[in-house]
């Protein structure tokens, strides 16, 4: 690896390690809020910052309330101490690609850092932390910035973001902010899907856990400084897609609990119906010992704990042969997400607030290592057959071959050439699951909203140089969690509803007429203007096929 690769990628694996123990906290003085007749004692965050670490937003998900929407708390009335990071919701075991022969500085260590990690997780686990400015008050009337975090709907942690960073930047900036981020349901836990489930009503377990955690907000934040009508929502990847997915549901109604969205790696996604997730369902109900039972969802209930994680930990990862095509995640239950969310979209049934969204240059690569054995076009396109669209047409399968075809020089990692190709289809694979997944999607959402709210678009196309990633899933967290203008943007937006201010270069609106992206770049000029009509073709046909296979 050259010098300058393996210093930029040293630089990003020792950022990315630190957001393992972001968050960690010391004790000086014991700051108190007051909410109901509770008594919540947090901890002195840094100089200019006070944290409540774990305070319950829910009654705990546990017992009966296994696989029921959440319950709000009862009003508090003890004193709780909130000064250590919460554990986490049940995590899905890591299952990570064998990689041999890669550069292990670079693909090895980027993977592990992102993905390496579990937080420990326990049943119990609907909480959420709050970090404000030291000298505000119920007074202050402060706006709110709530994070979601990512983690492809299987694993995460408000743990691996330090929250202190933004409030710290917002007041040096004289844009002081709230700064709130909440756990919820993952994996089999938090998305079960089934006719059972849909049945039941309790659908979008996770996403019903933020929604939660937002109502939450609108009833306390006020304690703490911030204002309940001044609420944005943010998050990266899984997150995006959730605040996504918060614009689309309830038949676009937000219930007045946000007034903004800011999405990194995440729109609405083309998801099916619950059924379509039967068979995890079904392989859940088997291995626990289910089967049989009258009630299969009331018998998920009474399982041990232990039990239920290691039938969640059997099923399919992220970095599993079906990758992107996730067995959780949030589908159509016909009350919270009554159709596919781009349908919806295409319907106009948005919450008509402003919001950024973008994305890195790069999505699909981390996401393809588990598909190195695929090497021939025929092997791609059963692949695409077998995992995406089972009944997609020869035809179909012919345009997605000439769309997304086996030469290096049109595969991603984006403009490297033949550089880069792990073998003769990584390239192809990753431009099509970016694309897929991620950037169509965005694209479709931004279009679709043009002239109807206010909203701006951005691609990262830092961090390039990463051997065989490119500017990969995930890189663009420097530029918002390490003091990057993502930081001041979110600042400015959750503020002004507005990403532009005093810090940052100007970024203009996004219109179908003038599709403006802000892109971030490697190099001595770190920003640029450019416009969102690159692989039109691509992104027009992979739309219009996920529209009809919806996952």
């Amino acid at each position: 690896m050259a010098p300058s690769s393996f210093m930029r990628v040293a630089f990003l694996a020792a950022l990315l390690q630190a957001r393992a123990t972001l968050g960690v906290v010391v004790d000086r003085s014991a700051p108190t809020v007051t909410l109901d007749k509770g008594t919540f004692v947090g901890t002195v965050g840094s100089t200019n910052t006070q944290s409540f670490l774990g305070i319950p937003f829910a009654q705990p998900p546990t017992g009966s309330l296994r696989y029921q929407l959440p319950v709000a708390n009862s009003p508090y009335n003890s004193t709780y101490t909130v000064t250590t990071m919460p554990p986490g919701c049940p995590q899905q075991a890591v299952k990570l690609p064998v990689l041999t022969g890669l550069p292990e500085e670079a693909v090895d260590y980027v993977v592990n850092s992102i993905y390496g990690t579990i937080f420990p997780g326990q049943e119990d686990c609907l909480t959420l932390n709050v970090i404000k400015p030291a000298t505000a008050t119920a007074s202050s009337k402060l706006p709110v910035v709530v994070w979601i975090f990512g983690g492809g709907f299987e694993l995460g942690s408000p743990a691996m973001y330090d929250g202190t960073t933004i409030v710290e930047r917002s007041i040096s900036i004289g844009e002081p902010v709230i700064y709130v981020a909440m756990n919820y349901r993952l994996s089999a836990f938090g998305f079960l899907a089934s006719s059972e489930v849909r049945a039941a009503g309790v659908g979008n377990l996770g996403l019903q856990d933020q929604r939660q955690a937002l109502r939450w907000v609108q009833k306390y934040v006020g304690a703490f400084g911030g204002d309940p009508t001044k609420v944005t929502i943010w998050g990266e990847s899984a997150g995006a897609i959730s605040v996504a997915l918060h614009m689309i549901a309830n038949n676009g109604n937000n219930e007045g609990l946000f007034r903004g969205g800011f999405m990194e790696s995440g729109s609405p996604i083309p998801v099916g119906p619950l059924e379509n997730g039967q068979k995890y369902y079904d392989e859940i109900v088997d291995y626990v010992g289910c089967s049989s039972a009258s009630d299969t969802l009331e018998c998920l209930r009474t399982v041990p704990y232990a039990t239920l994680l290691d039938a969640q930990n059997a099923s399919p990862f992220i970095f599993d042969y079906q990758s992107l095509n996730l067995a959780w995640l949030p589908r159509e239950d016909g009350v919270f997400l009554t159709q596919n969310p781009q349908i919806l979209v295409q319907k106009g049934i948005v919450s008509d607030v402003p919001f950024v969204s973008g994305d890195c240059d790069d999505e699909g690569t981390l996401f393809s290592l588990s598909t190195l054995n695929i090497s021939t076009d025929a092997q791609f396109l059963q692949w695409i057959k077998q995992i995406w669209v089972p009944e997609a047409t020869t035809t179909q399968l012919n345009s997605l071959n000439s769309e997304y075809p086996s030469d290096l020089s049109d595969g991603s990692p984006f403009g490297t050439g033949d550089l880069d190709a792990l073998t003769p289809q990584f390239k192809r694979i990753a431009a099509f699951q970016g694309d897929a997944v991620f950037q169509a999607p965005r694209r479709f959402f931004m279009q679709s909203r043009s002239g109807k709210q206010n909203m701006w678009g951005f691609l990262s196309q830092r961090l390039k140089a990463t051997p065989f990633l490119g500017s990969f899933h995930g890189s663009d967290l420097l530029n918002a969690y390490a003091d990057g203008e993502l930081t001041d943007y979110v600042i400015y937006f959750t503020n002004n509803l507005n990403p532009n201010g005093n810090t940052v270069p100007s970024w203009p609106a996004y219109t179908s007429a003038t599709p403006n992206l802000m892109t971030f770049l490697d190099g001595l000029i770190p920003t640029t203007i450019t416009q969102d009509t690159y692989r039109a073709a691509g992104f027009n046909f992979l739309t219009n096929l996920t529209l009809e296979y919806p996952v």
